[in-house]
Formats: structure tokens, C-alpha cells, sequence
């Protein structure tokens, strides 16, 4: 039995059989910088009207002249897109500003480009496909995109076209200037649904904040930005509306996925709910999300959400094809590379991000996985702990059509034929810009714990610090010199092992370890562990029960 992560012990206070749930919350508020009394009520108890524009970093003048725009566009009744992305996060960003905007003129449009036949974000063929369904185009407002979108914005200008950008993306550095647009009400602090809400607001007549703010949430979650400040406002409060919405989509959504409405937290959105909607934009059209989200029809909500199921299904196994393809092309390259890129003929555009975050999972490297078309091909990235993937991927710009992203995800377009010169230069900067500390898998844990604190009130206590996510884990602990009760394997392939441990003054507790049969198969009763941890609860046979979910285990 090994394991290939180092630990990272954030507490050098101890936890004694003494201390109490409530002292145990304050270490663990300490451990994310979180200390001053201000600073534990905004955290504990986040309020709505503390997420402001100026308090995410937009631009006051850009956001004044942004709304001056748009309210001219509806007195005008002047012909408005709003022009999202084919992922949740433009999704829901796109739902939440067209019909807020649509209350008040019936001339606003929503738009999602198709992921092949466009592309990414705000461009030239997807104005000009937008335009033969629309000719009369005076305003197009960009959600969750448009911030590298030089060219198209450019292009819509000499269309007559006025276009104001909300995006959450990082801006191309090495560009002379950011896109020539109207307005630009941008920041990296939200996801893209978060700036869209935040503009909304400014439209609201009847000032009710918690509008929109499930779909917020939604986006916020599925986009895995980090859990904290406005996102923790907008993911805490927004799950609670999420649990007792209204929409007939979203309810049609849950029934199809087996989710009970109101224990809907930050899994159920991440693992049940984003990727069906999300499924739609990567193999087929997007719009189908979108109108799931917004629609008043019971019957269209109940097609729309089966539809969507059943095409997440097919994305599934296309993933699982070509999840398995990729790791045996990996398996073919040389040890000592520190980036992985493979490309293939047979991969699908709307997969690859997930086969790129499958390989992170597997190899722990930087992964850049390209989907090779005839002329131009598309590429996903994502990235290990500390290293930024966009900012990399930009040193290559002679050899890119365009590319765009975060720093642990990033897409990028290039020419067929330079997919080798690509590869090369790339593999040849990562000697030196990707370290040994990037690859080495590591567990950020928070404290050690007695065994016989892990109880069902300390477990309460902890849920005080959810929602987690991104930014804001689950409390994660270390335990020593527990000893193994009893040991079974479960699943379909025996791939999880479930364990009875106990120390010597604690009852007896479960434990479960997802995808750990190999790291632990010589375990027997009797043996001693020493185990890393997450708490939570299980519920079987209507029965709820204290739970751990293991992250580590060795033998001790």
C-alpha cells in the first residue's frame, strides 16, 4: 500500500479529545484566512446586499455606460442579441439577462453559438449567422465572453452594431488594447452568470435581489470558480432558492435526474444537474438548455429535460471511448514529459476539456488534449495546482488562431498543419516553466483529529463553512493508528472499498474510499491506518448514519 501525495498539515494547533465542535469551526475559519470578527459573521452569515458590482472589481463608468446603452437600445426598441456561451455558466448568464431585458422590450433575442459550426464566443460567422435571423441588429451584449473577441467586435462596428461585452475571462496580456467595444463590465472575481446578475440588477424596477439568483448559482457552481466573497454570497443564498424554484425546466430536470428538490446542494448542481445541461452544447445545440431553463410550458419542460438526459448519456459514452483512446496514447509517450498532448482524428470538440480532466486526474500533469479537424483544429486544456495554463498556452500565440481561459482551463484553436510545431515548442518551455513542485500530487489537510471527536455534532458544526466547493473545501483531517474492524469491496467492479474503523476509545465508524481498491487491497482486520478524511453523513434505507470519505490511507 503507497500513496503518491505529500501532506500539507494547515494547523499546528492541536485538536485534544478537550476541544469542542465550536473551537474546532474557529481553527478551521483560521485555516482560510478567515480571523476578525467582521470577517466571520460576512463569511458565516453572507448578505445579498453585500454583492455589489463595486464590490467585484467592475468598472463604475464602464457599468454607467453599459446600462445608459441598453436603456436607450429598449426605448428605441432597437433590435437586441444577447449573446451567451454553450456551457452553464453562459447558460444561465443568458437566461437571467434576456429575460430580464425581454420584460421590458420584446425586441431582445437570446443567442448561443453552435460549439463546431462557431466556435467560442462572440464571432465573425456567428454575427453574421445571427444577422440572416436578424438583419435589424442594432446591440449585441456578450455574456461569459467577448473579452479577447478583437476581430468580431471589430466586424460588428462596421455592421452598424454596438456591442458591449460581460465577460469573466482573463484578457489576452499581450494584446496592444481590449476589444473596441461600447462597454466592457468585466471582472475575474464571478463567473460570467455573476456579472450578468449584477447587470440585471440595474434593470430591476421591483428590486428584488433574489431574482435570478438560482440561476446565478448554477453558473457559478458548474464553472468551479472559488467559493468565496461574492461567489460564497451567490452559491449560499442562490442554492436556497434553488431548492424551492419555481421553474418548470429545472423541476422537469430534477425529476428526470432522480434529485429530491430540496437537499440540492453544491454535488447535485456540479455532478447531476450541470452536465446535462451543459451535455446539449457539446454535442448538439445549446439552445435546448437555454429554453429548458426559461420555459412556462409543462409538456416542453418534461421533453426538453429528457432530451437532455438522453443526449448527457450518449456524451457520456463518447467520453468513456474516448477517455480510454487518450490514456493508451499516453501510455505510448516518453516518461520524462512534463505536459501531455494528444491529439486524434476521432475526438469530438465538446469532449475534450473532460478527456483533458481526466488525464490531470490520472497522470497529475498539465494536460492539452486536440480534437484535429481538416484545416483547423480546437484543443482543450486543463492544468495542476499551481500552474497557469493560459498564460503558457499564450507563449505559443505565433502558432494559435486564437485561445482563451482561465488558469486551470484553457481552449485554444490552430491550424492543422502546425499541430506538431505546436506540440514541440510547447513540450520544449514546459522543461523549465513546469516544475517538480507542480506535479507532485499533494493534500492540503486541516488539522489532525481524535477519533472519538467524529461525531454527529461536529458534524453539524461543520456545515456552518458549506457550501464547499472550489476555494472553500470540505474540512479535511488526519487521522493516526485506527484500526480496521472490517473490510469489504462494493461496487459494480469492486472498485471502492468500504471499512469499519475504530480506535480505542470511539465507536466503531464507517468509511468509504471511492476508485481505492488498489491502493488498498492487502488490507486485513486488525491493521492499523492512518487515514485522510472528509466527514459527512449516508443515508441508507432511510436511516442516516456518520460517514468518512476517504481521501488517503496507509498502513501504520
Amino acid at each position: 500500500m503507497q500513496t503518491q501525495k505529500l501532506l500539507n498539515i494547515l494547523s499546528k494547533s492541536p485538536i485534544t479529545k478537550k476541544t469542542t465542535s465550536g473551537e474546532i469551526v474557529k481553527l478551521l475559519l483560521k485555516n482560510r484566512n478567515i480571523t476578525s470578527e467582521a470577517e466571520i459573521a460576512s463569511f458565516l452569515h453572507p448578505k445579498l446586499e453585500n454583492l455589489t458590482s463595486s464590490n467585484v472589481g467592475i468598472d463604475k463608468k464602464q457599468l454607467a455606460k453599459a446600462v445608459k446603452r441598453i436603456n436607450f437600445a429598449l426605448s428605441q426598441k432597437e433590435n437586441i442579441v444577447v449573446y451567451g456561451d454553450y456551457d452553464v455558466d453562459g447558460i444561465t448568464g443568458t437566461a437571467i439577462l434576456w429575460e430580464t431585458l425581454y420584460r421590458k422590450s420584446k425586441n431582445v433575442t437570446p443567442y448561443i453559438p453552435h460549439r463546431i459550426d462557431e466556435g467560442y464566443g462572440l464571432s465573425i460567422k456567428g454575427i453574421d449567422n445571427l444577422l440572416s435571423e436578424n438583419k435589424e441588429t442594432k446591440l449585441i451584449i456578450t455574456v461569459d465572453n467577448g473579452i479577447v473577441a478583437q476581430d468580431a467586435v471589430e466586424y460588428a462596428n462596421k455592421k452598424g452594431i454596438d456591442v458591449i461585452i460581460t465577460d469573466h475571462h482573463v484578457p489576452d496580456t499581450n494584446a496592444f488594447m481590449l476589444p473596441k467595444a461600447h462597454a466592457i463590465v468585466h471582472t475575474t472575481m464571478i463567473c460570467g452568470a455573476g456579472v450578468a446578475y449584477l447587470l440585471s440588477k440595474e434593470f430591476n424596477d421591483n428590486e428584488n435581489l433574489k431574482e435570478h439568483l438560482e440561476l446565478a448559482a448554477l453558473g457559478t457552481i458548474a464553472d468551479l470558480v472559488p467559493l468565496q466573497g461574492a461567489n460564497r454570497i451567490i452559491v449560499k443564498l442562490g442554492l436556497k432558492e434553488l431548492q424551492h424554484t419555481s421553474r418548470l425546466g429545472l423541476l422537469a430536470l430534477f425529476k428526470e435526474a432522480g434529485i429530491k428538490t430540496e437537499s440540492i446542494g453544491v454535488y447535485e448542481v456540479g455532478h447531476m444537474i450541470a452536465p446535462r445541461l451543459n451535455a446539449m452544447g457539446r454535442l448538439e445545440n445549446a439552445m435546448d438548455s437555454l429554453r429548458l431553463l426559461c420555459t412556462n410550458d409543462q409538456n416542453r419542460a418534461n421533453t426538453l429535460a429528457q432530451t437532455v438526459s438522453q443526449i448527457n448519456k450518449e456524451r457520456q459514452d463518447l467520453t468513456k471511448s474516448a477517455i480510454a483512446h487518450a490514456k493508451a496514447k499516453v501510455s505510448n509517450l516518453h516518461i520524462s514529459k512534463k505536459i501531455l498532448i494528444i491529439s486524434d482524428q476521432s475526438y469530438q470538440q465538446g469532449i475534450i476539456g473532460l478527456v483533458a480532466g481526466r488525464l490531470v486526474e490520472e497522470f497529475y500533469l498539465p494536460s492539452i488534449v486536440i480534437a484535429i479537424g481538416e484545416k483547423e483544429s480546437k484543443a482543450s486544456a486543463r492544468s495542476v495546482k499551481g500552474f497557469d495554463i493560459v498564460s503558457f498556452i499564450r507563449t505559443a500565440k505565433e502558432y494559435l488562431i486564437d485561445v482563451g481561459g482561465h488558469p486551470m482551463a484553457a481552449g485554444f484553436t490552430v491550424e492543422t498543419a502546425k499541430i506538431g510545431d505546436l506540440s514541440a515548442f510547447l513540450e520544449k518551455n514546459a522543461i523549465e516553466a513546469i516544475t517538480t513542485a507542480h506535479t507532485i500530487r499533494s493534500l492540503t489537510v486541516d488539522a489532525e483529529i481524535p477519533f472519538s471527536l467524529l461525531t454527529k455534532q461536529l458534524f453539524d458544526a461543520l456545515q456552518q463553512l458549506s457550501p464547499f466547493g472550489m476555494g472553500n473545501p470540505e474540512p479535511v483531517f488526519v487521522s493516526y493508528a485506527a484500526t480496521v474492524v472490517d473490510v469489504k469491496y462494493v461496487g459494480t467492479e469492486r472498485q471502492h472499498i468500504k471499512l469499519q474503523l475504530k480506535s480505542n476509545d470511539s465507536e466503531v465508524i464507517e468509511a468509504i474510499g471511492f476508485g481505492m481498491t488498489e491502493l488498498a487491497s492487502d488490507l486485513q482486520r486488525g491493521d492499523s491506518v492512518s487515514i485522510v478524511f472528509t466527514l459527512s453523513e449516508n443515508t441508507w434505507n432511510s436511516k442516516i448514519s456518520l460517514q468518512l470519505k476517504l481521501k488517503d490511507i496507509q498502513l501504520t
